[in-house]
């Protein structure tokens, strides 16, 4: 290390009891997506406190702090963590008021942002680094709560699910030349996470019937249970064709169903989600699950309504991970064992970091200090130095070594990377996901 990033490190370990207190703070106050308004509060707190220029605002709860003032020359590098949380009401520690959780460690990732925030905004510190850096707290990165998000969709807050899709959208990562963000990583210490993801696309299906007597006269009405009980009967028989190679993954819930056993349901509301691992592979199952919820209707006799909605990208691994691999190797020593992921490992989950990477260089790690299971009410926290702290070294040490010595990391990855779409081409993209589709209800005919 050399003498700024010692000072970085013991600037943060300075401060670790804060930096630990807010990572306890919001991981007790969970919020949903596009409602995190508390955190961004906080967020907010921290930036006015280190006095730097900020936005708020960005994509409904977003904000956005600048190093060195908006619109200052060099290269920019956005250090982002993610705000919301999970609807994992069972959780010992769940926001009483949101019944949210962070069953999936955000919290940690916006802790590390503010530690990185502590570190960076100190004079010899900013002084040393040849460009701007960016702290950001995004929304909404968990694709849940869709009736709310649906909502914002109608009344024109936003057009996409996702966090990091509206911030690109509104232009909120227009000035970020290279993003770096973090993940939460139970039962290991660190990783260099540059594999690639699925992406996807999500469905919310509507099939209307006629309700009648399930036992006195089933005859007189129309089933829409039986429609989708058929259809997710057809979609895992299409299993079949899907080739391992392209990561496919499809999975539904029913969010309405019949309201009593005696009732022949006349309306029943499913979502359904299809992943897999390049745009090709999720437009072909995409087209499979349409068949297969058609062919629920169609046979039954109940309408339907089939609405398609732009999910994910897949994420693209970058081309030179030099600076982060640094940070790692520096903050690990002989106490932290790293486990490197390279570009040819997948993982078939989602995050719409995939769509950062596809118009911008996109640094990850992982850090650990949570036992349990992503998603699952038994996730805990159980090192905070590890889980807060050691995050906030990382991302404050890459976002320097991007920027030291006339930005030399950061020039050599903006040469070495090849933008999958521009951000207008990203956009229209995204659009062209959008579908709408409905089939008429059968005529009863009674015999």
């Amino acid at each position: 290390m050399d003498h700024i990033e010692q000072k970085i490190c013991e600037i943060i370990d300075q401060n670790q009891e804060e930096i630990k207190a807010f990572g306890r703070d919001i991981w007790h106050h969970a919020e949903m997506g596009y409602k995190e308004y508390r955190t961004a509060e906080k967020f907010v707190e921290y930036a006015k406190k280190y006095g730097l220029e900020t936005e708020t605002g960005l994509a409904v709860t977003g904000v956005k702090s600048y190093l060195k003032g908006k619109g200052k020359e060099g290269i920019t590098v956005g250090v982002i963590g993610e705000m919301d949380a999970l609807p994992i009401a069972n959780h010992p520690d769940a926001n009483p008021e949101t019944g949210a959780s962070h069953c999936c460690g955000h919290n940690a990732q916006l802790t590390g942002v503010i530690g990185a925030m502590m570190a960076l905004t100190d004079p010899e510190v900013k002084e040393a680094m040849d460009g701007n850096v960016v702290f950001m707290a995004a929304p909404a990165e968990e694709y849940v709560d869709l009736p709310f998000k649906q909502q914002l969709i109608r009344e024109g807050k936003i057009r996409y699910g996702g966090g990091k899709c509206e911030l690109i959208r509104v232009g909120a990562l227009d000035d970020i030349d290279i993003a770096v963000g973090h993940h939460t990583a139970p039962e290991l210490d660190l990783r260099l996470s540059n594999g690639s993801t699925n992406g996807f696309v999500n469905k919310i299906i509507t099939y209307t019937g006629v309700a009648s007597h399930a036992a006195a006269a089933p005859h007189m009405g129309i089933d829409a249970q039986n429609a989708a009980m058929l259809a997710l009967h057809a979609l895992d028989l299409q299993r079949e064709s899907f080739q391992e190679k392209d990561f496919v993954r499809v999975h539904s819930m029913i969010t309405k169903g019949a309201p009593s056993v005696n009732v022949i349901a006349d309306t029943v509301e499913l979502n359904n989600c299809v992943r897999a691992k390049s745009v090709a592979a999720v437009k072909d199952a995409s087209r499979k699950a349409d068949r297969s919820f058609r062919a629920g209707a169609v046979a039954t006799g109940c309408g339907m309504r089939l609405e398609t909605v732009s999910g994910y990208m897949p994420t693209i691994p970058c081309s030179d991970v030099t600076a982060l691999k640094e940070a790692l190797e520096e903050v690990a020593g002989d106490q932290y064992k790293i486990e490197y992921q390279g570009a040819e490992e997948h993982t078939s989950a989602s995050t719409d970091f995939g769509d950062v990477s596809c118009i911008m260089p996109l640094l990850q790690f992982s850090t650990g200090g949570y036992t349990g299971q992503l998603h699952n009410p038994d996730v805990r926290v159980t090192d905070e130095y590890l889980a807060y702290v050691v995050t906030a070294k990382i991302f404050a040490l890459t976002a320097y070594k991007l920027l030291k010595n006339g930005g030399d990391y950061a020039k050599a990855l903006l040469d070495s990377y090849q933008a999958v779409m521009t951000k207008e081409a990203y956009l229209e993209f995204m659009d062209s996901m959008n579908s709408v589709e409905e089939i008429p209800m059968a005529p009863l005919e009674i015999v």
